[in-house]
C-alpha cells in the first residue's frame, strides 16, 4: 500500500520483506500475529516529531522504514544529537518499560513508516509473550552498550581525528570493504555530527577535509567512501 510520502507501506509484520537480522520484530509466526493485532501503522514526512523528552510515555514506536534522529536539550536550549535510529529499532522502549518520561526527542529525518503500540498493550504483550520480552531485553541491552561506547569515545578518545574516524567507522555498520571502499551514507550535518562526538562544527569540517586531502575518504554529497580503513583505525587506537 502506497502513502502520500512515496513509501510502500507494509501492513503485515508476518509478510514483511523489510525485516532482517537485528530487527526488533524478528518474532515467531504466532507472536507476529499478536503484534500485528495491537500495532498502528503510520507514515510520517520528514521533520515530524514522534515524541518529546520529558513527555509521559504513550507507547513504543517501531521504525520500519526511514531514519529518526534522537536528541536531548539542556535548560539553556542547547541541543545534542544522541544517534540516528535505523529500521528495526524500537524507540521509547526504556520509558515505556520503566514508566518514566521519554529521555529524548525523536524526529524523522525523511519519510518514515512507524508502527506504534500503546503502552498498556505493549506491556501486556511482553507479559504474555516471553519471546517478545527477551527481544525487549536485548534491545535495552543494545541501547545501553551503545551509550557506553559513546561515552567511551567522548572520554577516552582525545584527538579530533580519532573521534571523527571512530564515528565514520561506526557509521559504516556491516558494510563490507569493496574495491571502491566502504560506503557510508552521511545525512547529518557537520553540526549534528559534532554534537554526537563532542566537537564543534568547524572542527568536524576541518578534520573531514584533512581526511579527504589525504585520500582516506572520498565524498559525493551524502555518500562517503572510506578508502583507507587502516588509517582511520590508527587514529582510533592512538
Amino acid at each position: 500500500m502506497s502513502s502520500p510520502y512515496a513509501l510502500e507501506l507494509t501492513r503485515s509484520c508476518e509478510n514483511c520483506r523489510l525485516r532482517s537480522e537485528g530487527f526488533f520484530c524478528q518474532f515467531s509466526k504466532r507472536v507476529l500475529q499478536v503484534f500485528d493485532s495491537i500495532k498502528y501503522i503510520t507514515a510520517y514526512p520528514g521533520g515530524a516529531v514522534l515524541f518529546v523528552e520529558e513527555e509521559p510515555p504513550r507507547g513504543v514506536f517501531v521504525l520500519c522504514q526511514g531514519r529518526v534522529k534522537l536528541s536531548m536539550s539542556s535548560s539553556e536550549g542547547k541541543m545534542v544529537t544522541l544517534r540516528t535510529a535505523k529500521p528495526g529499532d524500537v524507540l521509547g522502549l526504556h520509558a515505556v518499560v520503566s514508566g518514566k518520561p521519554y529521555e529524548a526527542t525523536a524526529e524523522t529525518l525523511g519519510p518514515c513508516q512507524v508502527n506504534f503500540v500503546r503502552r498498556d498493550d505493549f506491556l501486556q504483550f511482553l507479559q504474555e509473550n516471553p519471546e517478545a520480552s527477551i527481544h525487549a531485553a536485548r534491545e535495552l541491552s543494545s541501547s545501553y552498550q551503545s551509550a557506553c561506547e559513546q561515552i567511551r569515545s567522548l572520554a577516552l578518545t582525545h584527538s579530533a581525528s580519532g573521534k571523527l574516524a571512530k564515528f565514520l567507522l561506526d557509521s559504516s555498520g556491516n558494510e563490507h570493504e569493496k574495491q571502491q571502499g566502504i560506503r557510508v551514507r552521511l545525512t547529518m550535518t557537520h553540526e549534528e555530527i559534532g554534537q554526537i562526538i563532542g566537537m564543534t562544527r568547524e572542527t568536524v569540517t576541518r578534520t573531514l577535509g584533512e581526511f579527504k586531502n589525504k585520500h582516506f575518504v572520498v565524498q559525493n554529497r551524502s555518500l562517503l567512501r572510506i578508502q583507507n580503513r587502516a588509517a582511520l583505525e590508527h587514529f582510533v587506537a592512538a
